[in-house]
């Protein structure tokens, strides 16, 4: 019989997936990965707002990420500087100073490897409830959002021609994938985060017949990498964030081998 920590570590995990599968689309298709790291690596910043103010974690991460965001699509607007170096201004800056301000709590006891790498075995009931309420209301905003973004994804000016407004569906995104990242550190950590926003995703491109099925199926292949790596990590004393990774690696790899019958090149 599973001990209790691992079935609530499973749901935790199978939580997030269900999340991350479908918001991994976008980030793929629309060429975030560097939006993601530099959402991802405010957390520490977001950390220093929660002990600070007295906050939860959580909730001190997700304003955090809120604000860069925010900064984010006003720099794009006012600034003559590329994206990917505004981003990587934000990135750095935002870890660079969420470390420092932390030195200046000495005193105050938290795990930094877990914050980086994540510790899903010590989920609680709490955040089970966190990240499956969070999850539900992360998907309705998705499910919300989603044909405008999509539109959007394909051709921004069409978009905007049929009154779907994208900027504010991409602004939408911007919000829902910072509150993903924040229920998620807890589980995979601030390194790890963006690999299971974007491994899932890149694994069932090839196969997906449409947006929607490549969304399922990026679901899936999240929990898979979920269980596989948490089985993993179990059997040979692993760490289990960077295994739950390594494993949607594996699938990933798996799933780019071309079998001697099949004829052409992976798309």
């Amino acid at each position: 019989m599973l001990d209790d920590f691992l079935v609530r570590a499973m749901l935790a995990g199978i939580g997030l997936a269900l999340v991350t599968g479908p918001a991994g689309c976008f980030v793929v298709w629309r060429r975030l990965v560097y939006f993601g790291e530099t959402i991802a690596h405010s957390a520490l910043l977001g950390v220093a707002l929660a002990i600070l103010l007295d906050l939860h974690l959580v909730v001190g991460i997700f304003a955090t990420a809120s604000m860069v965001v925010l900064l984010m699509f006003h720099l794009e607007r006012r600034d003559t500087l590329p994206a990917d170096t505004l981003l990587g201004l934000l990135a750095h800056g935002g870890l660079a100073l969420g470390l420092v301000i932390l030195s200046f709590f000495p005193n105050m006891r938290f795990d930094l490897q877990a914050l980086l790498f994540g510790d899903i075995l010590a989920v609680a009931r709490i955040d089970l409830l966190m990240i499956w309420v969070g999850g539900a209301v992360a998907l309705g905003v998705l499910w919300w959002i989603w044909r405008p973004l999509l539109v959007a994804t394909v051709n921004a000016d069409l978009a905007a021609v049929a009154g779907l407004r994208p900027e504010r569906a991409r602004l939408g995104f911007g919000f829902l994938v910072a509150a993903v990242i924040a229920v998620a550190i807890k589980i995979v950590g601030v390194l790890l985060i963006v690999a299971l926003l974007v491994i899932p995703a890149a694994t069932v491109r090839r196969f997906a017949s449409s947006p929607e099925n490549m969304a399922a199926g990026a679901a899936v292949a999240g929990m898979a990498a979920v269980g596989g790596g948490l089985l993993a990590s179990a059997n040979l004393d692993t760490p289990t964030g960077p295994s739950i990774v390594v494993t949607a690696l594996a699938l990933f790899m798996v799933t780019r081998i071309r079998l001697p019958w099949q004829g052409g090149s992976a798309r």
